[in-house]
């Protein structure tokens, strides 16, 4: 996987990070909210961010001071 194709996934899962706060936000403001399927949003939230996290790491080459 190439630079472009880590920054395209990039943009797509951060799309996806985006849609999925929305929909957390919006189920949250509902008093009757499934709980269920609330915390089954904030893992895949949770999951997407630390795949964001990944794919930025092997952007940024380390460093050694």
């Amino acid at each position: 996987m190439d630079d472009s194709d880590i920054l395209m996934r990039l943009n797509l899962l951060r799309i996806e990070h985006r849609d999925l706060d929305a929909a957390i936000a919006a189920l949250g403001a509902d008093g009757s909210a499934d709980q269920l399927q609330l915390m089954r949003l904030k893992k895949r939230k949770l999951r997407l961010r630390d795949e964001i996290s990944q794919l930025e790491d092997r952007l940024i080459p380390d460093i050694i001071a």
